[in-house]
């Protein structure tokens, strides 16, 4: 007996050590992290009840309305969204964030819990550098990770065909590979700190213009090759656990109850495993939705007409309007991602933030996506002047940040609180990075000096007085608002203008969401386009202007001369007291967006999509074309001529058989010092040599010549190899 007790208590400390180090299988299968995601939630899935089943397909909204009477869920941190835990069954309660640019904290609802903040979308993608895209995303997941939110509302891959629109600051430009490529790093980067991340917005909410009422028409094809390719890419390169269809209608079905979308494209050919959840507001029924491929309501209680997933849906399942299988197809979609993303087997909870090493990654965002749109006689770097004139935009305070949800609440508070609109989509917040510190830290003994920029003439004697004046001008822009031209608010043209004729040696400094007009461009000796520089913004644009750091960034869009270049040089809806549209037709364009459209209507825009000036000298040499698996690579050596270390875009465009119509297909960053050449090799993408086939619902390669160009921009590119290759059907 006292042996067999002895074996006993060995083999029990045995399976004890064995289980704490995970090697003998959980509990239950679905916490045993060896399984695949779908045998997990398949497993789970078979012990919950019907009830269980549907408090996981709708959320509370996470925050207190009190407009809409709806207060703070127990359990809620206070944010976007949230689902209560299931104890019984292990189910983590959700906790979702908005999170477009870094953890957001709306109105302060959790007081004083600031988070870091990348620079805009756009200039993430204006960095071209996909690498540096899955490192912010990796920095906002790890934030979001140590405050315990565990489900990101991240992701925005919406197309800028709009340069109006209020939230294209969000977004990743007007080129789908650009902008499927820079998103789909973003989000492979939030998942990889255990947090899931949406998709967002799905689809065609390119503007925000009467966003919840107006009907977008287009072709199949050319959503297929434009907005839709661009969620195609996303969700290929970053394997999103959700996406969040959109407000709008598309083709007269709304986006979250749209079949096509939803079902045939979504699920059907693209064969995502994840689930769909609606945007706030976004639902509109229950069984059509639910049959359409919608797998979760957001937020309901406070924003939907009812919650369409609970009673309404019970009672259509009831009825046989929708199947019960289709109920189950929903919460094991919603499991697998959770398993897949370890958001079980990792739980969200609070930790310590690395707050230096956060702030270096928006600082290095930035650094790499400013663009230097002009820089005439070598104005900049700035080489040590004796005296500098900072001008405008509270630049003594810090740096503008755009409205609506994906604001960020910055740690210390608002530099500049009290403007207008301090109620959604405001407030109007300045991180307290501010750019005449750092400029005073890097002048040495120059005299530095500052003007609010609010007396165009007051601001001109100063920097008639000064070696160099640098004007910061800005434009406000959010959600749910779209502006109705690119004019800079304020008289801050009367600024530049009373600046640049005092002081021919003015840098401007734009911190805008978009494209603006710049009327006084040829008077003035260089421009940067900052957009909004985030949390470490007036550091980098410091090292920028000082050329601590070479700007590499090219432009994610085509900036135009005028509204009347545009596909609709009216925003209908835009202008205050005008009434909304109804639907916008955006087969004007089609597939042709941005610098597509500007090569179709040959139009000469002010500056081309993938431009951007450095402070050296980079060449091209001999471009060589080889096959490999029937898709075109392309290598180019990149050398840098100059005398300044900086890094190169090598962008390739390619025109098929079947379009004038030159496409960005593939591209490539590489850092240089003086002197230094690299050969760079880039795999194009096949669906950019191909066009959609609606009939087979295949992308589609026709035989004949392929001419590719290698070079700086759209417009700046050097003679094509031209290459012949045979017809093909892509693998789905």
């Amino acid at each position: 007996m006292k042996g067999k007790s002895r074996h006993g208590t060995v083999r029990a400390a045995l399976t004890a050590a064995l289980a704490l180090a995970g090697v003998l299988h959980a509990a239950e299968p679905w916490q045993d992290a060896r399984r695949s995601p779908d045998a997990r939630a398949a497993a789970l899935l078979a012990r919950m009840t019907t009830e269980e089943k549907f408090r996981l397909i709708h959320s509370e909204f996470g925050e207190p309305e009190p407009s809409r009477g709806w207060t703070k869920p127990a359990g809620a941190l206070g944010s976007a969204g949230y689902i209560p835990a299931n104890p019984r069954l292990g189910i983590p309660a959700l906790q979702e964030s908005d999170a477009g640019l870094g953890v957001a904290n709306p109105l302060e609802i959790r007081p004083g819990d600031g988070a870091t903040s990348l620079p805009a979308g756009l200039a993430v993608a204006a960095s071209f550098d996909p690498d540096l895209a899955q490192a912010g995303g990796a920095m906002i997941g790890g934030e979001a990770h140590a405050k315990g939110f565990n489900v990101l509302l991240a992701g925005g891959v919406n197309l800028q065909r709009e340069p109006r629109n209020g939230r294209n600051f969000e977004y990743a430009g007007e080129d789908p590979l650009l902008a499927g490529r820079i998103v789909g790093a973003a989000i492979r980067g939030i998942q990889s700190a255990h947090v899931l991340s949406t998709v967002k917005h799905y689809a065609l909410n390119d503007q925000e213009t009467a966003r919840n009422t107006i009907d977008v028409r287009i072709g199949e094809q050319a959503a297929r090759e434009s907005d839709l390719l661009a969620f195609e890419l996303a969700i290929e390169h970053g394997q999103p656990g959700a996406v969040m269809c959109a407000y709008n209608k598309v083709n007269g079905d709304w986006a979250c109850e749209n079949d096509f979308l939803l079902n045939r494209v979504l699920k059907g050919d693209w064969r995502y495993p994840g689930f769909v959840m609606s945007d706030w507001g976004a639902g509109h029924s229950a069984a059509k939705a639910a049959n359409a491929g919608l797998d979760q309501e957001s937020a309901a209680e406070a924003f939907d007409a009812q919650v369409f997933f609970d009673a309404p849906l019970k009672a259509a399942i009831a009825a046989g309007e929708v199947a019960p299988a289709r109920l189950d197809d929903m919460v094991r979609r919603i499991l697998r991602s959770l398993f897949a993303v370890g958001v079980f087997d990792h739980p969200a909870r609070p930790a310590p933030i690395d707050v230096a090493a956060s702030m270096a990654v928006a600082r290095r965002a930035e650094e790499a996506g400013a663009v230097l749109l002009r820089n005439e006689h070598d104005l900049l770097p700035l080489a040590q002047p004796a005296s500098i004139a900072v001008i405008g935009a509270h630049a003594d305070k810090g740096v503008l940040a755009g409205g609506g949800s994906s604001l960020v609440t910055p740690r210390g508070g608002n530099a500049v609180p009290g403007l207008q609109p301090t109620a959604w989509p405001g407030p109007v917040t300045y991180h307290p990075s501010a750019p005449l510190a750092a400029i005073r830290a890097l002048a040495g003994q120059a005299r530095v000096d500052f003007d609010p920029g609010t007396d165009p003439a007051a601001a001109a004697a100063l920097a008639a007085r000064a070696q160099v004046a640098v004007v910061f001008v800005q434009q406000w822009a959010a959600e749910s608002i779209d502006a109705a031209d690119l004019t800079l608010p304020d008289q801050q043209d009367a600024l530049v203008e009373a600046v640049a004729h005092a002081n021919p040696r003015t840098v401007v400094v734009l911190e805008t969401n978009s494209p603006v007009a710049m009327p006084w461009l040829d008077r003035v000796g260089a421009v940067l386009a900052a957009w909004y520089p985030g949390s470490a913004g007036g550091e980098a644009i410091a090292n920028l202007l000082f050329g601590k750091v070479d700007p590499s960034g090219r432009l994610p869009i085509t900036w135009p001369r005028a509204l009347a270049q545009l596909p609709r040089p009216v925003l209908e809806g835009a202008a205050p007291g005008s009434p909304p549209p109804t639907a916008v037709n955006y087969d004007i364009e089609g597939a042709d967006v941005g610098y597509r459209w500007f090569q179709r209507q040959r139009l000469e825009p002010l500056f081309p999509f993938g431009y951007g000036l450095s402070y050296t000298r980079f060449e091209h040499e001999a471009t060589k074309v080889r096959i490999v698996d029937g898709v075109p690579q392309v290598a180019v050596r990149v050398r840098n001529v100059g005398t300044r270390a900086g890094a190169d875009v090598m962008q390739v465009y390619a025109q098929t058989p079947d379009s004038p119509v030159r496409r960005l297909a593939g591209f490539a960053k590489v850092s240089l010092a003086p002197g230094e050449a690299r050969t760079l090799t880039v795999a194009l993408e096949p669906r950019l040599l191909a066009h959609f086939d609606v009939a087979s619902r295949r992308w589609v390669r026709s035989a004949g010549d392929f001419a590719l160009f290698v070079g700086h921009s759209a417009t700046d590119l050097a003679a094509p190899v031209h290459v012949t290759l045979p017809a093909q059907t892509l693998d789905p």
